[in-house]
């Protein structure tokens, strides 16, 4: 019999302190009580700021499985993340980037618990991307909430982006989950159960974030498998660059509207359905990569 409380696994990496304790309570909320995360920190970040962060984890009671440094190659998440899923063991895992906060209609338990009389060995989920009321990309105040500094929720990475909004949300330990927690190979989540993931992505400092990815993806110093990562990056930074340094909320093509964290999006499984079941890859815009897919990696992950 599988655990049916999920062990969190995570791949951290140089995100504030108060984020990370946001999360933490976040997931503890929704019935989480084992945590498996291991921290990367890019060349870039600061000795203080990665101890800092490494303090504030053991504040909350979390003891990182273990803590890398280096280049953020297109592949470094997804092997620290499988070394976490190796280790957690038989049960269910839960897989969320620090920036995601992943909302369910239902107790975790009873969301596994109807996966699993249905047959089906993941749960899906979309991405909602959070945005401040004004599309500027601020920083927050921990005491006022997420929810009250990025009231906004709409598909950024999905309409803007052009990358794969999907996620992987939940998993049986057995089954293969792909680089981004985009897919599981081989296996369909429920269309009409998917859980919404917002996406508090855009504050300050991502821009600075983005320009880095782009540089060190195309020169070489970190290794990507195909030009998507950066692709997704250069078109937020085109974005912001023409609307004066902020996100668009009044584009009507991102569905921008207030949303939160204590309850579903309104319609939003008939919304989600229709966006998981009509996704397409992005057709990759480089010379010699027209017949190619663009590859179920996004912007989303944190490097």
């Amino acid at each position: 019999m599988l655990r049916t409380s999920p062990t969190l696994i995570a791949v951290v990496g140089p995100t504030e302190p108060p984020l990370l304790a946001a999360w933490v309570r976040h997931y503890r909320w929704l019935g989480v009580e084992r945590f498996l995360i291991a921290f990367h920190f890019p060349e870039h970040v600061p000795d203080q700021q990665r101890h800092e962060l490494q303090a504030a984890s053991r504040e909350l009671g979390i003891i990182p499985t273990g803590t890398s440094t280096g280049p953020w190659h297109e592949h470094t998440n997804t092997q620290l993340r499988d070394a976490l899923r190796h280790q957690a063991g038989p049960g269910w895992h839960l897989l969320a980037d620090a920036d995601e906060f992943q909302q369910y209609p239902a107790p975790l338990s009873e969301v596994i618990a109807q996966a699993e009389k249905s047959g089906h060995r993941v749960v899906g989920g979309l991405l909602l991307d959070r945005v401040t009321a004004s599309g500027r990309l601020t920083g927050w105040r921990p005491g006022g909430g997420l929810d009250l500094a990025y009231p906004l929720g709409g598909h950024l990475t999905h309409r803007l982006l052009h990358g794969d909004p999907r996620k992987i949300v939940l998993a049986r330990h057995d089954v293969t989950v792909a680089g981004g927690n985009h897919r599981a190979p081989g296996q369909r989540p429920d269309a009409d159960r998917i859980c919404a993931v917002h996406h508090f992505k855009w504050r300050s400092g991502i821009l600075d974030d983005l320009r880095r990815r782009v540089e060190h993806f195309s020169t070489g110093t970190w290794e990507e498998q195909t030009p998507a990562v950066r692709d997704e990056a250069s078109r937020l930074l085109s974005h912001v660059h023409r609307h004066g340094g902020v996100i668009d909320i009044g584009d009507s093509l991102f569905v921008f509207r207030r949303v939160s964290l204590d309850r579903m999006p309104f319609d939003w499984p008939s919304e989600a359905r229709s966006i998981v079941r009509s996704w397409r890859p992005h057709i990759a815009r480089h010379p010699g990569w027209e017949t190619m897919q663009a590859p179920t990696h996004s912007s989303a992950r944190k490097g």
